[in-house]
């Protein structure tokens, strides 16, 4: 196991990387894109509602939902979103920030989103698949192969 692997919290990982965004698009404003109505954050507020939905499976479920201890999990959720995704809380997330890239509507913001998604597969979503993998085995194994990590 890496020494980062379930050490930064997922939502404190979205705080920083939109911290970053924000303040490379306030110290290179001559990369700033033209994008019509980046005041309309529709995908950013999408991304909260996906996230939200799997906060909510999860508590329905009463299952853990602190991300560094994937371990404690006492149950695989397998309805309501996490029916189409493995991930939802961090493909909520992943919306989130591309909604805060459109936006800060500034490219090398924009580069940080590809990052969050590197980071969160090698050091949280990985290690969190290993550890159910460990509790739930077959059932988590055939859980994979029917719904895709993300989307």
């Amino acid at each position: 196991m890496s020494a980062l692997e379930l050490k930064i919290p997922p939502v404190a990982l979205v705080l920083l990387a939109g911290a970053a965004m924000w303040l490379l698009s306030s110290l290179t404003p001559s990369v700033t894109l033209p994008v019509p109505y980046r005041h309309v954050a529709a995908i950013a507020f999408a991304g909260m509602i996906v996230a939200l939905l799997g906060l909510i499976a999860f508590r329905r479920a009463r299952t853990t939902v602190n991300p560094t201890t994937p371990h404690a999990a006492s149950s695989l959720v397998g309805t309501g979103v996490y029916r189409f995704s493995r991930n939802p809380m961090y493909l909520g997330f992943l919306l989130a920030l591309t909604g805060w890239t459109v936006f800060l509507a500034n490219g090398l913001s924009a580069i940080l989103v590809p990052g969050f998604v590197m980071y969160m597969n090698r050091f949280q979503i990985g290690p969190e698949e290993r550890a159910l993998s460990g509790i739930f085995g077959e059932q988590f194994t055939s859980y994979t192969h029917r719904v895709r990590r993300w989307v």
